[in-house]
C-alpha cells in the first residue's frame, strides 16, 4: 500500500523539486516506474543516451518509490549511488526506470533501479542507491 499516488508525488515534485528529469508512469508498494523521453542534450557522442542521463533517472526514480511509502518528504536525499552500465542505451528510444526499494528502514532506504531503453527487455543499467531520511515524528 502507498501513502502517495504517482498524481500527488508528480504535485509534489512540481513544488519541491521542479528540475527534475521524467515522467512518473506508476508507483506501487516498495516500486516506482518513470519514464524519460530522450532529447538531444540526454545523448552523449555516438547517440548513446549520457550516464549522467541515466543515474539522475535512476535516482529520481528511487526517490519516487521512497515518496510514494513515507509521504512527502523533501529532505530524503541519496547518500550513496552506484551505477553498473551494461549495455549501449539507445538515443533513438525513451528510457524506462523500474525502481524497487530493498528496504525501507527509520532512517535509511536502499534500493535498486534497472534501466531499459524502451521496446527492449534486456537492461542498460543496473543502479543500487542508499537514501537518509529524516527522523519521522
Amino acid at each position: 500500500m502507498t501513502v502517495m499516488t504517482a498524481a500527488a508525488i508528480e504535485d509534489f515534485l512540481d513544488e519541491v523539486f521542479p528540475q527534475r528529469t521524467g515522467t512518473i508512469e506508476g508507483v506501487d508498494h516498495m516500486r516506482a516506474t518513470m519514464s524519460l523521453a530522450i532529447e538531444d542534450e540526454h545523448l552523449r557522442p555516438g547517440a548513446s543516451v549520457s550516464g549522467p542521463t541515466l543515474m539522475g533517472l535512476a535516482d529520481v526514480c528511487l526517490y519516487v518509490a521512497i515518496l510514494a511509502q513515507v509521504g512527502p518528504e523533501p529532505m530524503a536525499v541519496t547518500s550513496d549511488l552506484h551505477c553498473r552500465f551494461l549495455r549501449r542505451p539507445r538515443g533513438d528510444r525513451d528510457v524506462i526506470a523500474n525502481a524497487r526499494l530493498v528496504k525501507l528502514g527509520n532512517r535509511l532506504a536502499v534500493g535498486e533501479v534497472q534501466l531499459y531503453s524502451a521496446g527492449d527487455e534486456r537492461p542498460v543499467a543496473l543502479v543500487t542507491a542508499t537514501y537518509v531520511l529524516p527522523d519521522r515524528d
